[in-house]
């Protein structure tokens, strides 16, 4: 029986926020955020040039295209946490991400560049994160495409998610 397309592009569902986020959940969370690296590669270890074009559905991206997309949003969540905790309620940027996967540095780059960026990006950015009070959690940004007002560590959660997601993307285009 063949998955339908909604499955396919939210496997793990999407994105349920806990009614109230707990330090349990934003311990968890933190974790994950810090093992995504050694998940990510591990996840695409081994695989060719012709294995890293598989999609995870039909007209979705290629493997390659969502290790360079997973830099690439994990690069714009850092910075939003830093306009965040250094700006009063900033309103982001957001960016159209795919267009985005559709540029060379996605299609054509090979994939341990952004693999690297992860890796560094990850370090950093759980270091900033262990580090974070109560009230810097819940400090807030605008996000101008639903106008809502999104707090830290929301979207901590947000990333947890994003984290996984993709990661089973991956594995289901390695299995396709």
């Amino acid at each position: 029986m063949e998955q339908n397309l909604e499955n396919l592009k939210f496997p793990i569902g999407k994105f349920q926020e806990p009614e109230i986020i707990t330090t349990e959940h934003l311990k968890n969370w933190i974790e994950v955020i810090r093992h995504f690296p050694e998940r990510i590669k591990s996840a695409t270890a081994g695989l060719n040039e012709e294995q890293l074009q598989k999609q995870y559905r039909s007209n979705g991206w290629t493997i390659k295209q969502v290790v360079h997309h997973c830099a690439d949003s994990h690069m714009n969540s850092l910075i939003r946490f830093k306009l965040t905790l250094t700006e009063d309620t900033p309103t982001i940027k957001p960016y159209l991400e795919n267009l985005w996967a559709e540029l060379p540095d996605a299609k054509d780059y090979p994939i341990e560049g952004s693999l690297k960026i992860i890796e560094g990006l990850h370090e950093k950015w759980t270091t900033l994160l262990t580090s974070l009070s109560e009230q810097q959690l819940e400090r807030t940004f605008i996000h101008p495409e639903s106008n809502e007002r999104i707090s830290l560590k929301k979207n901590i959660g947000i990333y947890v998610w994003h984290c996984q997601h993709h990661l089973v993307h991956i594995l289901i285009a390695r299995n396709n």
